[in-house]
Order: C-alpha cells, then structure tokens, then sequence
C-alpha cells in the first residue's frame, strides 16, 4: 500500500524529492533542521538524513537518484519512522546553539559541528531534560578541544603577527618567482577519453592514470601562468582558465587578514588566509586537518603550484572538470561541440529534467519582459554560464582534499568528484529559483481587506 506522504504513481521518482515529501510530513518539529520553506536543509540530508537513516551503504537500492515505488515507500518510511529523534536532535540542536551564543563560541558553522552530535544526543538521551544545559556544554567544549586550535580565530592571530606577514610575503614573493610557466597546454583529448569512459557505468579509464603520468594538470596550470593558451578548450568564447581568475593571467597570491564568504574572490586570486578560511569554515574534522602554523607553511607553497594544488590526481581532475564544464547545457540548447561525452549526456540530461530549469529555458525564449525586475532572469543567465559556477566549486572540493592529502587513486573516484559537484550545483540552483518564486509569490498575494461591518 502506497505510503500517505507519496503519491502512488508508478514512475520513477528523485530521490530528493521523496526526501522532500516525507521531511514535510513530520510537521513542525524538525523546525530548527529546515529550511525557510519547510524543506530539509542541505546539511540535514548531507550529515543527518543520508548517513544516519538511510544509510545507502547498507541500503544499496536506496543510493541511487530515482526510486521506483517502493523504493520510495521503503524511505519514507524511514524517515517517518525516525519523527520522534528528528525532533529531539533539533532540540538538542537549538539547545547547543543557545549555549554556544552564552558561552562566546563563534568558530566554524554550527550545523558542520552539531548536527551529527545532537542527532547521538537525541539517540542517547531523547529530547533535551533536566541536566540538558550541562550535556551540552560539555558537546561544546569537546567539539572546542577536538579542533585543536584549528578554528578561523587561531589563523587570524597567526597572521597578525607583523613580523610572520613579512617572512610570508617574502616566501611568496621566492615561490612566485620560482615558477617555470609554459607556452601551451597539454591536448586535453584524454580528458575527453576519460570523461567517455567514466559516463558509461563501471567502464574502466586507463587514460586517467596516463593524464597523471604525463602531469597534464601541471600543464594546463603553467600555461595558464605563461599567457592565455588558445582554444584549449574547443571554445572561443569562454576563457581558458574558465573563471577561476578574474584577471588575464593569476596574480601573485598575498598573505590577506580577513575573509567573508559572501565576497570571496575567484579561487586563483585568493589570499593565503582565504583560503585556508573556507577550509576552516568547511572542515566537520578538523583533528584531521594540519596545525594553523602547518596549513599556512604548506598553503605558501601550494598557492604558488600549478592550478593552486600540488597533487597531480587533484590538478588532472581540474582539466577533466574543465572539459565537462564548458560541454554543460541546462537549457538543451545544444550549441556546445564540447560536451559530446557519456559524462555530457549523464550531467545535462539531469539537468535539463529539472523543472527550474525548464522555466528558465521558457524564460530564454520569450520576448515578454522579465516582471520581477530582473531577479528570475538573473539566474536563467546563470544557466547560460553554467561553467563558471562548477568549476569555482570544484575548485574549492579539490583544494580541500589537497589539504588533507586526499589524493584521487583513479578514474571512479575522480568521476564521484565531477558527478557530486555536478549535482551539488545544480541543487543549490533549484533552492535558488524556489527562494525567488516564494519571494514573488509572496509579494503579487494582494493584501486582505478587512470585512464590511
């Protein structure tokens, strides 16, 4: 019998979107886990929800993205069946919060560090009793002790130092200097033979290994030093170093003091302490991570490597991220050459399934303006440059697997890589458009007249 929060169609349904309905159909409690519109935040479905309930790896017919009927069944219910302690870890969840603010903890993002931990509370201990106040202090004193100094405020200090700056600097300015660019970038041909091999489930990419061996990532970064190499990417029309720099070529990197991460530059032009920063910021282990004096000796070095990395696996995968990037097409307009590989056709046809998507292709096309002021059409644009945003994101995934010395061993785990970013920028699009029609809704909602006596 069909689940009451799902509809019985026999088709095969997002797995997101099954998430989505079954979260709705907990009600209210969860609310310190939900978004603005009631749907689970990203983070619920990335540390709670995925690892926690689901559980795809003991629950393989429920790792892929769509379910059949009773896939769909099968998760709902789990998610109905886990109600009581998805309140009870958002209790535990607003508790930490509230103690956390008392206690002047302002270092890393709360819902990195707690979620997992209240959802063990909530397991442990059911909803927040008496005696809740010292539990939870005593979660964030843990969580204090366990970052080992490796918190935002512990860079800040270390780089206020004057004398440190000026060493620093010097050693950029040696490391800069040390460069050896090249004229041209290596023929990203290969790319395209992994990128075939990796769209085609379980076909083998013996070429990636060859891309490594031969440092096409290396390649790729000292051409983009020497000048701008020409059509390295079958595409006149987007710059080769794809939006990672907004300048011609990427400037010699600074020491910087402060980062905000709604101004972050582009990832080639960041400052030593940006992006350690957004390392930091996005780290839920950081016993894992280096000492801040560490991270910064290494991050010298590193900022002044090829494409800003210094393992090749993670510098190859750029040039792989690149080649699938400028084939990206939302909107099916199918003017890119580029994106002719298995991975192309996997990537954009999700894509171009997506309903916000297809309103913003409607929106490409009609020559009625756009009523809301430019909001909408802002991100229909968004889809015209699909390129810009995937590769700053995958940018930054691989430079937190270069700090952590997360190396890619082969083809799968860099297509895991490629395929995630694809999908996380595609979600993070969705969220945005139904942000924008809530906003416009809410607005045209005329107001309501009182009733005549």
């Amino acid at each position: 019998m069909p689940s009451p929060s799902q509809p019985s169609t026999g088709e095969r349904r997002p797995r997101a979107m099954v998430i989505d309905t079954a979260w709705r159909g907990l009600g209210p409690g969860p609310q310190a886990l939900s978004g603005p519109g009631g749907a689970p935040l990203t983070r619920t479905v990335k540390l709670i929800l995925l690892p926690l309930i689901v559980r795809p790896a003991l629950r393989p017919e429920l790792a892929a993205d769509f379910l059949d009927a009773r896939e769909a069944e099968q998760l709902d219910a789990l998610i109905r069946e886990s109600a009581a302690v998805l309140e009870a870890t958002a209790r535990w969840f607003t508790l930490l919060k509230k103690t956390r603010r008392a206690l002047g903890i302002v270092a890393g993002n709360p819902q990195d560090l707690y979620f997992q931990r209240c959802f063990e509370l909530a397991t442990e201990h059911g909803a927040p009793g008496p005696g809740a106040d010292t539990v939870a202090r005593a979660v964030l004193e843990d969580v204090v002790d366990a970052s080992g100094g490796r918190t935002v405020e512990a860079l800040r200090e270390h780089l206020a130092d004057a004398a440190r700056r000026a060493r620093l600097d010097a050693e950029l300015a040696a490391a800069w200097d040390g460069r050896e660019a090249v004229p041209a970038a290596a023929d990203t041909g290969l790319a395209a033979e992994v990128l075939e091999a990796c769209g085609a489930a379980g076909a083998d990419a013996p070429a990636f290994d060859a891309m490594v061996r031969a440092g096409h990532g290396s390649l790729l970064g000292r051409a983009l030093w020497a000048a701008h190499p020409a059509d390295v990417w079958d595409r006149a029309d987007i710059p080769p170093h794809l939006g990672l720099t907004a300048h011609r070529v990427p400037p010699r990197p600074e020491v910087g003091r402060s980062a905000s991460t709604a101004t972050l530059p582009a990832p080639f032009d960041r400052t030593l302490f940006e992006r350690l920063f957004t390392v930091l910021q996005a780290s839920t282990h950081r016993e894992q991570l280096p000492t801040v004096p560490e991270l910064v000796r290494r991050e010298v070095g590193r900022s002044c490597a090829p494409l800003g990395l210094y393992d090749e696996s993670l510098r190859v995968t750029v040039v792989l991220g690149g080649r699938l990037a400028v084939g990206l097409d939302p909107l099916g307009t199918g003017t890119s050459v580029a994106g002719s590989t298995a991975a192309h056709r996997v990537v954009n046809g999700r894509w171009q399934r997506e309903a916000s998507v297809l309103r913003a292709r409607r929106m490409t096309v009609s020559p009625r303006p756009d009523p809301d002021g430019g909001v909408l059409n802002a991100l229909a644009q968004d889809l015209r440059t699909p390129w810009a945003a995937y590769m700053r994101r995958l940018w930054v995934r691989l430079h937190g697997r270069d700090v952590r010395d997360a190396a890619l061993p082969d083809a799968a785990s860099a297509w895991g890589v490629l395929d995630g970013v694809a999908r996380s920028v595609m979600m993070d699009h969705r969220a945005r458009v139904r942000t924008a029609l809530r906003t416009l809704s809410a607005a045209a909602e005329p107001a309501s007249e009182p009733r005549s006596a």
